[in-house]
């Protein structure tokens, strides 16, 4: 079973940049396709991109722009670089293996996730 390990949340202002990381745990991580989700309090957790195996990524259209997903296979790791962060960001921030389907299935497990939260 695939273990992940959210990091990097924290308190920034409006306009400001984070950079979450998210660690994988078994030696399949350079074959997955991963994504980052965010859950906001009261609302559905969604999807805010994906990268593939081969590094081929995709954005929800309220990050486009704003957020780039990337990944380093040497460290099981996927990085979310945030920029230009808005208070509508502020949420739960996860990351997971996902099937790259219309839309894309989330796999395995959830990790605890990270918070970010985006003061005006």
């Amino acid at each position: 079973q695939v273990q992940l390990v959210e990091s990097g949340g924290g308190l920034v202002q409006a306009g400001g940049s984070l950079r979450l990381s998210c660690t994988a745990s078994g030696s399949t991580f350079s074959i997955n396709a991963m994504g980052w989700y965010r859950q906001a309090p009261g609302k559905q957790r969604e999807l805010v991109a994906t990268i593939s195996s081969g590094g081929t990524t995709n954005y929800a259209g309220s990050v486009k722009g704003r957020f780039t997903i990337s990944r380093d296979n040497a460290k099981n790791t996927v990085y979310m670089h945030m920029n230009s962060l808005k208070p509508e960001d502020t949420a739960v921030y996860y990351c997971n293996r996902v099937l790259l389907t219309v839309p894309p299935i989330p796999l395995g497990y959830w990790g605890q996730g990270t918070q970010v939260t985006v003061s005006s």
